[in-house]
């Protein structure tokens, strides 16, 4: 009798230690997922686009107010764009790297441009004369013109060369930015516009 007795102890010690070992093997499964998933969340992403890196902040940024002229000269901002996803692109005629890259722009425009979504290639030299014939000699077929003859949209948004590139959400946020030329009417960059365009319509 004492014998069986101290054998179900044993049974129900060993289930014990079985129950507890279990339960801290989840806790540090729970644990280890729960830090993977806090370290995804405020860490940057480089997202390969082509030949190029897009690098995709973990929050977007807000940016500082900017102004550039239409194609009519009139001077319009950033804001302008409100309501709109926009490809930020800027740019000049003398670049080797922009003009390799201009007619992907043109495609991707011509691909998704319209009331929620438009690439915005911003000239910054100081002759905005020079835009329209270079956009002749490319057969660029949908991009509008606009211009920044004092060049300072580049300070004011730190962009260190041309071409950069930003991805702007409709709020004006900057959601990340590519420096480089890049093949811009990949699938990579269309799932970059998406996925801007599905958040915004959850955040509104």
């Amino acid at each position: 009798m004492m014998k069986h007795t101290f054998r179900k102890i044993g049974w129900i010690a060993l289930a014990l230690v079985s129950v507890i070992a279990i339960a801290a093997a989840l806790y540090r499964y729970q644990d280890n997922n729960a830090s993977k998933n806090l370290l995804g969340s405020v860490l940057n992403v480089a997202i390969d686009i082509g030949d190029q890196r897009f690098m995709r902040w973990h929050t977007p940024r807000e940016l500082p107010a900017i102004s550039f002229q239409n194609e009519a000269g009139k001077t319009i901002s950033l804001a302008d764009f409100r309501g709109r996803v926009v490809l930020l692109n800027i740019w000049a005629t003398w670049c080797p790297p922009c003009r390799e890259e201009m007619p992907s722009l043109d495609r991707l425009n011509a691909k998704r441009g319209g009331t929620t979504f438009e690439v915005v290639a911003l000239s910054i030299d100081r002759d905005s004369a020079l835009v329209k014939p270079f956009y002749q000699e490319f057969d660029i077929q949908t991009l509008h013109g606009y211009f920044d003859p004092t060049s300072q949209v580049s300070n004011i948004l730190r962009a260190p060369g041309v071409p950069t590139t930003l991805l702007i959400d409709r709020e004006g946020r900057e959601i990340g930015r590519a420096m480089g030329p890049a093949a811009w009417d990949g699938p990579q960059v269309e799932a970059l516009i998406d996925a801007a365009l599905m958040r915004s319509s959850a955040e509104g």
